[in-house]
């Protein structure tokens, strides 16, 4: 005897939303190394907040999502992932802003620490850019 599986229901795994931002910073717009005053740092933290919350009013409410971070540089300096993460705080709080998800703590998103990679001005400029992809919940 053989089953016949052809009547029973298929579960498909629906599609993931995902997009990807590019910024044309070729200096990071915020540094944990930067000595500037609160309020310079305030007023930029509000422009990328801003700016992202315009950008993301394209995507729906994810629910959850992960976020990554790259600058693509075109020079061997020596630099920190770490003193980026201000830029990717200011990002992500700019998807809150824009009701992508309800708040920016892990059980609505994953933030992944930044990453910096080398790559030719033949092959790419520097720039920033950042990727939000939906996470099943």
């Amino acid at each position: 005897m053989t089953a016949d599986y052809s009547t029973l229901p298929v579960r498909v795994a629906p599609e993931l939303f995902s997009t990807t931002f590019t910024f044309p910073w070729t200096k990071a717009p915020l540094s944990l190394n930067y000595q500037m005053h609160k309020m310079q740092e305030a007023k930029i933290v509000k422009e990328l907040r801003s700016l992202m919350h315009a950008e993301a009013r394209r995507i729906p409410d994810l629910g959850r999502c992960r976020v990554e971070l790259v600058w693509w540089v075109n020079s061997h300096t020596r630099r920190d992932e770490e003193n980026i993460v201000p830029v990717l705080k200011a990002l992500c709080d700019g998807l809150v802003d824009a009701e992508v998800v309800e708040d920016d703590v892990p059980r609505f998103m994953v933030k992944m620490m930044p990453t910096i990679i080398f790559v030719p001005k033949k092959e790419r400029l520097a720039c920033f850019t950042f990727t939000v992809t939906q996470v099943p919940s």
